[in-house]
């Protein structure tokens, strides 16, 4: 079936798919859609899920974490200052091995209060143990919603799926939607492995003492390492089911580029149109679009950069003090390739707080990229009014 609709219904029509069975809500512009779409699905039947109203995301998160310990399949979605306070459960969920699948609609923080785009929000979290999928269209945003059930439960950690602000979340596009038989053959029940049992309640010591704390973050870390490989093997079975492939890395005309811009969410639409234009002049310019933000694909990166003259990150997120984040990663993973092989790392931060980033923008990166045989400084803003 295809269906025109906006990204945050896309996650809804995911959610849905996937057979989520608690569902727990508080909304914030611009994720409300999501949750509204969803409890309409189960107002009506469409949807066999528990949905819980909370008070705030911080108890939103709290909810999904006591429903994925019995068993369920649980959901939800937030923005911005909403995902900042569940913070402290978000270090719950990913500790106690929760496979909880958020949708994050990427909002700037404040101050100054702002509601558009923005990737700090997610990226501010990048040490809390999530999963982290950017994603580029509303196809995109649907298929990685059931992928990321099925990898959630395969490595037993939560997945956060992340996707810009009104670019896509309030934007429709045409999206196959699939058949909810050949899901279920995709992704089937939940089998959790342990659970708590409502019946047979019982309290454990939950205080884990020194010779035992840093055996459980250990297991949290080889999870983390193993989901490479596990997210490979899901995608390739979408594909071989539905057609369809994104790749934790990807490369666009990057082969003999020896120019390579690095971007992730939205943007990446955006550089595709100049990369071909550029081709159109026989420039040697390629692009390379991170999905998967956490685990970060060292190996991938250094096999794709590695080579290039020099590449160009595009950050939408500000580290303050630091700078963009992507580059920050990009730089740590290419750090040690030989000197013959390792590009130079111009990071731009671009885009902030719903700041369009047009291909006039990109231009002006490429140009000042190609005329610096070194990056004049570590984070180059670009588009910054005078």
């Amino acid at each position: 079936m295809k269906k025109v609709i906006i990204g945050n219904h896309a996650v809804s029509w995911g959610a849905r798919l996937a057979r989520a069975e608690v569902i727990s809500a508080y909304p914030i512009t611009p994720q409300t859609q999501v949750v509204e779409e969803l409890s309409e699905m189960c107002a009506d039947g469409r949807l066999d899920a528990r949905f819980l109203k909370v008070e705030s995301e911080h108890s939103a998160m709290a909810a999904c974490i006591g429903a994925s310990a019995t068993g369920a399949r649980a959901f939800t979605a937030t923005s911005s200052h909403g995902l900042a306070l569940m913070h402290e459960m978000l270090h719950w969920a990913a500790g106690g091995r929760h496979p909880i699948v958020m949708a994050n609609i990427n909002r700037a923080l404040g101050p100054g209060w702002n509601i558009w785009t923005d990737q700090t929000d997610s990226l501010s979290q990048r040490d809390t143990g999530w999963v982290q999928l950017y994603c580029e269209t509303n196809q995109e945003v649907l298929d990685t919603t059931i992928m990321a059930f099925r990898l959630a439960e395969t490595v037993d950690l939560p997945v956060m799926i992340v996707l810009d602000a009104f670019y896509l979340s309030h934007t429709a596009e045409p999206v196959d939607i699939p058949d909810q038989d050949a899901v279920d053959a995709f992704l089937p029940r939940r089998q959790a492995r342990f659970k708590l049992d409502v019946s047979d309640p019982h309290a454990f010591g939950a205080l884990v003492r020194p010779d035992s704390y840093m055996e459980m973050r250990l297991q949290l870390q080889e999870a983390m390492e193993r989901t490479r490989d596990v997210f490979d093997r899901v995608e390739v079975e979408w594909q071989q089911r539905f057609g369809r492939r994104y790749g934790a890395v990807e490369a666009y005309r990057a082969d003999d580029a020896e120019l390579l811009l690095v971007t992730s969410g939205t943007i990446t639409s955006t550089a595709r149109f100049v990369v071909d234009r550029r081709r159109e002049r026989n420039e040697a310019v390629g692009l390379v679009k991170v999905k998967m933000f956490r685990p970060f694909p060292v190996e991938r990166l250094r096999a794709l950069l590695g080579g290039a003259r020099q590449v160009a990150v595009l950050d939408r997120n500000l580290s303050p003090g630091r700078g963009g984040i992507f580059s920050e990663e990009t730089r740590a993973a290419l750090y040690d390739l030989p000197e013959e092989t390792r590009p130079a790392i111009h990071g731009y931060v671009v885009g902030l707080g719903g700041r369009d980033v047009t291909p006039t923008v990109l231009d002006e990166i490429i140009d000042r990229t190609r005329a610096s045989a070194v990056p004049e400084r570590e984070d180059v803003w670009v588009g910054v009014n005078p």
